[in-house]
């Protein structure tokens, strides 16, 4: 994607070299959480069986706070003086993962596949963290705080597919 041309002007204080970076950095944040937010709707629209109703009602909410970080991240990137691209398309070409491959099915399925999603959006949020360490500590801080949400999200998640021994279905 990296369409993260900056305006003549950044946040006060910051070189535009560091707020390109930064922005392209937001940038790649924003579509994952942009694909997490409608994976997020459809596993809540597809999953079935036992403890289908404590799953789809769990769901709703991480739905709405990743639709609030898209917004903060996406308002950041034009406070760096970027342009944020939340299209279809934007998404597409900005992933570098595959498409949730799973329809309706069981609990089970959805929540072990949805694992693995937390996995590489809140290990490449770590990423980031550590890239924008230098480039822009309030972006830093910003997504800090949103990965806090996002490994919360996972445990919930996790909760469910975990064994009393600790083990994860798989």
């Amino acid at each position: 994607m990296s369409k993260s041309n900056v305006a003549a002007f950044t946040a006060p204080g910051m070189k535009k070299d560091a707020a390109k970076k930064a922005v392209a950095v937001l940038e790649q944040r924003l579509v994952a959480l942009l694909d997490l937010q409608l994976t997020l709707k459809h596993i809540h629209w597809n999953v079935v069986g036992p403890n289908f109703i404590g799953v789809h009602e769990m769901l709703d909410p991480q739905v709405d706070a990743v639709r609030g970080m898209t917004d903060t991240i996406a308002e950041r990137i034009a406070t760096l003086g970027g342009v944020p691209h939340g299209t279809p398309k934007a998404i597409v070409e900005g992933r570098s993962w595959e498409d949730y491959k799973i329809g309706k099915a069981l609990v089970t399925d959805h929540l072990v596949a949805l694992d693995a999603v937390y996995n590489g959006v809140n290990g490449d949020h770590r990423n980031a963290i550590e890239e924008l360490e230098e480039l822009d500590p309030v972006s830093e801080d910003m997504i800090t705080g949103q990965l806090a949400d996002l490994e919360q999200f996972q445990w919930f998640v996790r909760a469910h597919i975990e064994s009393a021994s600790g083990e994860l279905k798989s």
